[in-house]
């Protein structure tokens, strides 16, 4: 990746705007720096089932000088304010690597943790939202991945939601694979706790949807509240046909690409993975 002046600058403006401390990578990537790590992103492409394109990438985090375990026992071990740091420094490095190319379409995914949620009462999305401000992206291209841990609490859910969808990003919600997840009402089949506030995506897990008896049951109650099926972390041919089968509208898992560091590689190979598994579709 070739750093532009225009790249170098907007590096400058999150870096004064901000207390975070940011780097170019010898591949051009930006990094931050974390309790003596530098940090950068991986993307894995998410996608469509329809149109059989990459509609966006999911990004994960990866430390040039510690493994990912060790890294991540670090970060649940400290104070409440050094995980909102780290996880507000993670989104804002991965947002400057996704769109660093004005050019790239799609959408990206993130996470945030569930302490960050906990922790932060209310606004939620409003610091990332400055970020994205700064470099010029709209936060409805944006979606923002609510951890599995936070359905346990629907208040608490239902606020987060509330805020980021007020900050104009989309929202989407992790299915535990458990048809106790969901509640039936008059009017249909909605996610329990969120009947006022259904999320844009939910999120399932493909080796959960192979084991669901009740697939058609979670697949229809996401479609009537108006949002999208994403089967993840597909690993076989055997689950990708199942989440097909089953009417998913996105695709994630290392059975269509594998999480790299770069975006136009992701996507090379995932349209040849794509092109190799056409008997799937």
């Amino acid at each position: 990746m070739t750093i532009s002046v225009g790249q170098d600058k907007l590096a400058q403006r999150i870096q004064a705007a901000t207390d975070y401390l940011l780097r170019y990578s010898e591949d051009g990537w930006i990094a931050g720096y974390f309790s003596n790590c530098w940090l950068s992103s991986i993307f894995q492409p998410v996608f469509g089932v329809n149109g059989r394109e990459v509609v966006g990438h999911s990004a994960s985090i990866r430390s040039d000088t510690s493994d990912e375990g060790a890294l991540s026992a670090l970060v649940l071990a400290g104070t409440d304010a050094q995980l909102v740091h780290f996880d507000r420094l993670c989104r804002t490095i991965h947002a400057l690597n996704y769109f660093g190319d004005d050019s790239r379409p799609g959408s990206l995914l993130v996470s945030v943790q569930p302490r960050l949620l906990e922790s932060v009462k209310d606004d939620h999305g409003h610091v990332f939202k400055k970020i994205l401000d700064l470099i010029g992206v709209k936060t409805s291209r944006v979606i923002i991945e609510i951890p599995i841990e936070v359905n346990r609490d629907w208040r608490l859910l239902k606020n987060v939601i509330s805020n980021y969808r007020h900050h104009g990003y989309q929202v989407a919600v992790n299915h535990g694979g458990a048809n106790d997840d969901w509640m039936e009402d008059t009017g249909g089949l909605y996610f329990k706790g969120l009947y006022f506030m259904p999320p844009d995506i939910v999120r399932v897990n493909a080796s959960a949807l192979v084991r669901n008896n009740e697939t058609k049951l979670l697949v229809d109650a996401v479609h009537h509240s108006g949002g999208r099926l994403l089967v993840c972390d597909i690993e076989t041919a055997q689950q990708m046909a199942t989440a097909i089968h089953a009417d998913a509208d996105y695709l994630q898992g290392r059975f269509l690409g594998e999480p790299i560091h770069a975006i136009a590689t992701v996507a090379a190979h995932a349209a040849v993975t794509g092109q190799q598994l056409e008997y799937a579709w």
